[in-house]
C-alpha cells in the first residue's frame, strides 16, 4: 500500500517536503544543539521511510562540535552511520527562512528498530515505555527562560540589552510581570508566537521576568511528553532564528549576566492512569500519597541527576543561597523557595513542579531525569522527608553538587542514573562533560588574570 494513501498527515508531510526547495534535517545531540544538513527535496521519501545516513558519532559531541576523545563512538569505531527517520509532527516550514524551505527533526534507530542508545529522544521515549508498561501516563508542563541580547555591539562588551550605553548600563529598567517589556520587544515576540504556531507548539503564556530583555513562556501541559519535549527543543531553536532575523541573540544560557536573574526552565508533572485520571488528586491540603512518594524519588535522586539539569560550566553560575536556584533538594507546598513546589490547591490539577533545571539544560534529558526519578519513587513507594516550610530548610534534604565536576562525578558513579539512562549513556554523556572540563581547564579567564597576575 502507498504510505502516503495509508496516513494522510503522512501525506500531508511528504506534500509540505515536495514543495519546498530544500529541507534541513537535523538530529539533537546530548548538549541539546541541533546538527544535520540541508537535503533536495526529493529526499522526502527517505526522511519517512527507510531514512537517511548521518554519522552516529553526531549524537556525541562537546558544546564546540568536536568528537568526544574517549567516547568510543568515533575514534575507536570507523565512525559509522546510521540511519535516522523524521519525526512526523516536526516536519513544517521555516518561517523565519528566506525562499520555501521544510524543517525536520530526525530520530535514529538500530536495525531491529530501537533507539539508537545515544539518541537524547530515544533516551527519554525507554523511560515513558516504562510508565506505558504499567498502565500510567505522565503530563508535563512547562516554563521556559530566555534573554534577548544585543551581541558585540555594546561598547565592545559580549552581550548588553538593548538600549544599553557603552558600559552596558540601561538603568532600571527590569519591568518584571510588566507589559512595557513586551511591547518592547512586540515585533519579534509576534513572530516569535506566529511561528511557533506554524510548528505545531503551543505557547500558552509570555511574561517579561526579572532581567531586562528576559521572558518567560508557557508551553501547553501535555499528556505527549515526549511531544513536549520535542516543542521545548524546537521552541529554543524557533527563537534564536527569529532573533537573529531582527539583529539580536536569544539566549538560553542558564546566567548570561553576574548581575541580573539566571533563566530556568521549570517543569510540572502529573501522572494519569489507565483511565485518564490524575493519581495524584487528593484535598486541597494534601495531595494522594503517590504524588509524595514520586516526590521522594525525585528528591532521592535529585544531586545525582544534577548534570543533566545543570549540564554546562555556566549552569552553575545561577545556584546561590536565597535566589529562585535551589541549593538543596527540598520541596514543600506552595513553596517557590523549594527545589520541588508541590501544588494542591485546585485538587484535579495536583502536581509537582521541579525548579531546578536552567533553560540551558537538554529537554530530553531532563525530562527523563524528572519522570525516570519519579517512576523509581512510585515503584519503591519512596519517602521524600520533611518539607521545607518558607525559607526554613528541611534539615534532612540533600545537598546538591553546585560545581560542575562534582555534579559529573555524582552521575558517572551513580546506579539510579543507569537505572534510568542506561550505563552505556551514562559512560559517554560522562565523557562529553569531561572532555568539556578539560578544555575549561586549559583557558585561564580575565578575571584571573585581574587577581593573581601580580598579587599572587
Amino acid at each position: 500500500m502507498n504510505v502516503q494513501s495509508a496516513n494522510p498527515q503522512i501525506a500531508t508531510k511528504m506534500a509540505l517536503m515536495a514543495e519546498s526547495e530544500f529541507i534541513e534535517a537535523f538530529i539533537i545531540d546530548v548538549n541539546g544543539v541541533p546538527r544535520g544538513k540541508w537535503l533536495q527535496r526529493d529526499k522526502a521519501k527517505a526522511l519517512l521511510g527507510t531514512g537517511i545516513a548521518m554519522p552516529r558519532s553526531c549524537f556525541l559531541l562537546d558544546i564546540w562540535g568536536r568528537d568526544i576523545v574517549e567516547g568510543g563512538v568515533a575514534y575507536d569505531t570507523g565512525d559509522p552511520d546510521g540511519l535516522c527517520t523524521a519525526v512526523p509532527h516536526s516536519i513544517t516550514k521555516m518561517s523565519w527562512s528566506e525562499g520555501n524551505t521544510a524543517q525536520a527533526l530526525l530520530t535514529m534507530r538500530e536495525p531491529d528498530g530501537s533507539y539508537f542508545y545515544i539518541d537524547p529522544r530515544g533516551v527519554l521515549a525507554r523511560v515513558l515505555d516504562r510508565y506505558a508498561a504499567i498502565g500510567l501516563t505522565p503530563a508535563l508542563g512547562v516554563e521556559l527562560e530566555f534573554y534577548l541580547v544585543d551581541s558585540g555591539h555594546t561598547g565592545g562588551l559580549k552581550i548588553a540589552p538593548r538600549g544599553a550605553d557603552e558600559s552596558g548600563w540601561r538603568g532600571w529598567q527590569i519591568d518584571a510581570v510588566g507589559l512595557g517589556e513586551i511591547h518592547d520587544y512586540e515585533p519579534i515576540l509576534r513572530e516569535m508566537m506566529a511561528t511557533a504556531r506554524t510548528q505545531e507548539i503551543t505557547l500558552e503564556t509570555l511574561i517579561s521576568e526579572s532581567g531586562p530583555g528576559q521572558f518567560e513562556v508557557t508551553l501547553k501541559y501535555s499528556t505527549d511528553a515526549l511531544r513536549v519535549a520535542d516543542s521545548a527543543t524546537l521552541f529554543k531553536r524557533t527563537i534564536k532564528q527569529v532573533a537573529r532575523k531582527h539583529g539580536l541573540t536569544a539566549t538560553f544560557m542558564a546566567k548570561p549576566y553576574g548581575h541580573w536573574a539566571g533563566s530556568g526552565m521549570h517543569v510540572h508533572m502529573s501522572v494519569l492512569d489507565k483511565a485518564g485520571q490524575n493519581i495524584f488528586v487528593g484535598t486541597e491540603e494534601r495531595a494522594a500519597d503517590v504524588l509524595y512518594h514520586a516526590l521522594g524519588g525525585v528528591i532521592h535522586a535529585m544531586p545525582d541527576t544534577m548534570l543533566t539539569l545543570a549540564p554546562h560550566a555556566n549552569s552553575y553560575r545561577r545556584f546561590a543561597p536565597g535566589v529562585h536556584a535551589p541549593t538543596y533538594g527540598d520541596w514543600g507546598h506552595d513553596n517557590r523557595m523549594a527545589a520541588v513546589r508541590v501544588i494542591t490547591s485546585d485538587p484535579p490539577a495536583s502536581r509537582i513542579e521541579h525548579r531546578v533545571g536552567g533553560a540551558d539544560c537538554n529537554p530530553y534529558l531532563a525530562f527523563a531525569s524528572y519522570l525516570g526519578s519519579a517512576l523509581a519513587g512510585i515503584e519503591g513507594k519512596m519517602d521524600p522527608g520533611p518539607e521545607t516550610i518558607a525559607n526554613h530548610r528541611s534539615p534532612e534534604a540533600p545537598a546538591l553538587p553546585i560545581a560542575w565536576s562534582g555534579a559529573v562525578d555524582r552521575f558517572a558513579d551513580s546506579p539510579a542514573i543507569a537505572g534510568i539512562f542506561g550505563a552505556d549513556f551514562q559512560r559517554v554523556f560522562t565523557a562529553c562533560k569531561r572532555q568539556e572540563i578539560s578544555e575549561f581547564r586549559k583557558r585561564i579567564s580575565d578575571v584571573e588574570y585581574d587577581a593573581y597576575l601580580k598579587n599572587a
